[in-house]
């Protein structure tokens, strides 16, 4: 599996801006598939974004399409998550996932085995 680690959450206003990033381990970062997931208080985790190593295919949760962005540097091993026009409704937990089957060429949101400790995110009205 692949170690990772999440930074960058906070409290922030409504209609604010947080970048999170995530570190991950492992020689091959290059070829996971990575991903973003939340979860709210009192709620099952959902996942926000997933996207596969060669930037082929990016999912979007519809909650978060037009206002998160996900990227990634591979010299740095690192995956962001840009959140922008956040609202209450984006408060949680939110955790970094990879698969770390290398080159999977399949995206789904129940195929990822690795997962950071999370961060906190939280937006006030």
């Amino acid at each position: 599996q692949v170690q990772l680690v999440e930074s960058g959450g906070g409290l922030v206003q409504a209609g604010g801006s947080l970048r999170l990033s995530c570190v991950a381990s492992g020689r091959t970062f290059s070829a996971y598939n990575m991903g973003w997931f939340r979860q709210a208080p009192g709620k099952e985790r959902e996942f926000v974004v997933i996207q596969m190593w060669n930037f082929g295919t990016t999912y979007y949760a519809d909650s978060v399409k037009g206002r998160f962005t996900i990227s990634r540097d591979n010299a740095k091993k690192t995956v962001y998550l840009q959140m922008n026009s956040l609202k209450p409704e984006d408060t949680g937990v939110y955790y970094c996932a990879a698969d770390s089957r290398p080159y999977r060429s399949v995206l789904v949101s129940n195929g990822f085995d690795s997962w950071g400790q999370g961060t906190q995110v939280t937006v006030s009205s």
